[in-house]
């Protein structure tokens, strides 16, 4: 999805409209100190995956294709007896977006993924993470339809971390949510 100049859209809406609306909002004068999208991780943890090496295969097409660019394998760094896993086994996969892809991803996710999960009513606002990265959890992955039903393997979940470029949770609170991405309104607790 991109706009007339070859940028993907949600950059060009970015550059156009949010990077005023920061700069108003938290009065910047500096345009370099206007928080940005840095990247988007995309990560599937699979336990099993080292006793089934289909099982990380399958993850590993599955995210390529909800990505567009070819995930790493992650691997044990440690040995746990206790778990039959040994320090070099794989046990997940992982993809790192940025620049273009990353717009593009974010703009798919938001526009056509998040209105395919059962029983949505916001992502929580809370969930920063102290340093301005905000972390999804998607239980599974036939929300993206970009991924083939009848080739799923096993039904898994995929771990979303958006990386900005502020410190601050409220500056990485407004440019996700001026970028499109819906926040449930939630009440402060008073204690």
């Amino acid at each position: 999805m991109s706009s007339e100049n070859g940028k993907p859209r949600l950059r060009q809406y970015y550059e156009d409209t949010v990077r005023a609306k920061l700069a108003d909002a938290f009065g910047f004068e500096n345009p370099h100190q206007i928080p940005r999208l840095e990247k988007i991780v995309i990560n599937a943890g699979l336990g099993e995956g080292k006793d089934n090496p289909r099982l990380i295969e399958s993850a590993s097409n599955e995210i390529a294709v909800i990505s567009g660019q070819r995930p790493v394998v992650t691997r044990a760094r440690n040995s746990i007896s206790n778990f039959g896993l040994r320090e070099g086994m794989p046990i997940g996969t992982m993809v790192t977006l940025r620049n273009a892809r990353m717009y593009e991803f974010l703009d798919r996710f938001i526009s056509t993924a998040v209105p395919r999960i059962r029983d949505f009513r916001g992502f929580r606002s809370r969930a920063f993470d102290g340093r301005g990265n905000y972390t999804v959890g998607i239980r599974e992955q036939m929300v993206f339809a970009e991924v083939d039903y009848d080739e799923i393997v096993k039904i898994h979940g995929l771990n979303i971390t958006f990386v900005t470029t502020t410190n601050r949770d409220d500056e990485a609170l407004v440019l996700l949510r001026e970028m499109g991405m819906p926040f449930r309104d939630e009440v402060p607790v008073v204690i």
